[in-house]
């Protein structure tokens, strides 16, 4: 069984913590630069938004949700039920600018149909170009006005089931389906993976009341109040947009990012609304929202690192926490004094 983990911590080795890039363009760009990542849960637009098929790879897919949603294309790719995510990056580190909020990512919610995704954030700090650094999870408003509601540390396991309905476990002993419908006729699991899917995260409270009466369904999905994607309507930027400083690490403490280089969305509900069906995140683009400000502070950092230091060691700590009095065989934990840190092997 495959599973896919959401957070996950990574041991980096000899890296500072200030890392940044900005690719080498005359005119960078507040839009999306790619997809890296695409694995949707089973929805009854999979397989449609983007068109998918047995032939494809986790390449390919990705690509084709490049196609839809980078740049100003305004196209839209489906995450399916909860945890299906994508990932995405742009031509430049984003700075998290304080007092500001500093991404903007679109989805389809309007009024009364909120399909919130959680948000994640990553630096690249290993400098490889690829999603495999330590994610931080945006806290949005759940964690203050329906803490008691949300559930950290939530699992879920999909089963294929090709052209049924699609049978789930979760850790906390339930189990249930994401059903097929009239409206869509496509296989629901995702084509191109085979194997049960598992996702990790955060469950958000379930946000649908149906209003309806005399046997009629109307269902209001409200959204929360700021933190997630395809929350509100792509109106109503500020509600849409995430500060960089809200992240968080996994037991849900604050931490300080400059830069972020790769951001992910994953559904962060795991309702089933009458005929409307499984509540699916929806995503059709994101935005720097202060492009001159992320690449000058790329370039003042830039230029400060090349200058010459007479930086000095100023504390040494195991990993359990131990200071060190000089250094010592195994791997710790250095500060230096002009404020960067490292992870050194020493033998």
């Amino acid at each position: 069984m495959k599973k896919i983990l959401l957070l996950t911590p990574l041991l980096l080795i000899s890296t500072t913590v200030m890392a940044q890039r900005m690719d080498d363009t005359p005119i960078h760009s507040k839009y999306i630069q790619a997809v890296d990542e695409y694995l949707p849960a089973p929805g009854q637009f999979v397989n449609t938004i983007p068109i998918c098929t047995a032939d494809d790879t986790p390449k390919t897919v990705a690509e084709k949700c490049t196609e839809r949603i980078a740049g100003d294309k305004g196209d839209m790719i489906t995450l399916g039920a909860y945890g299906g995510y994508v990932t995405f990056h742009f031509d430049h580190s984003i700075a998290n600018i304080p007092g500001q909020r500093d991404i903007y990512i679109k989805g389809n919610a309007y009024t009364g149909n909120s399909e919130p995704g959680v948000v994640m954030v990553a630096k690249d700090v290993n400098h490889n170009g690829i999603p495999d650094d330590l994610w931080y999870e945006i806290a949005g408003s759940a964690d203050v006005d329906n803490a008691d509601e949300t559930t950290y540390g939530y699992e879920i396991t999909y089963t294929p089931n090709p052209l049924g309905d699609i049978t789930w476990t979760d850790n906390l002993g339930r189990q249930g389906t994401v059903d097929r419908n009239v409206y869509h006729d496509q296989e629901y699991f995702p084509l191109w993976h085979n194997d049960p899917l598992t996702f990790h995260g955060t469950l958000l409270p379930m946000n649908a009341v149906n209003n309806g009466t005399g046997g009629q369904e109307y269902w209001v999905l409200s959204a929360f109040s700021y933190g997630y994607a395809d929350n509100a309507p792509n109106s109503d930027i500020e509600t849409c947009s995430i500060d960089i400083a809200w992240a968080v690490d996994a037991n849900r403490q604050p931490v300080d990012l400059d830069f972020v280089d790769f951001v992910r969305v994953y559904n962060g509900e795991n309702q089933k609304c009458g005929w409307i069906g499984e509540t699916s995140t929806e995503i059709s683009g994101a935005e720097d929202l202060h492009l001159e400000e992320s690449i000058q502070a790329i370039t003042t950092h830039i230029n400060a690192m090349s200058t010459p230091s007479s930086r000095i060691v100023i504390s040494r700590h195991a990993l359990d926490g131990r200071s060190l009095r000089q250094a010592t065989p195994g791997i710790q934990i250095v500060r230096y004094s002009d404020g960067t840190t490292r992870k050194e092997v020493r033998y």
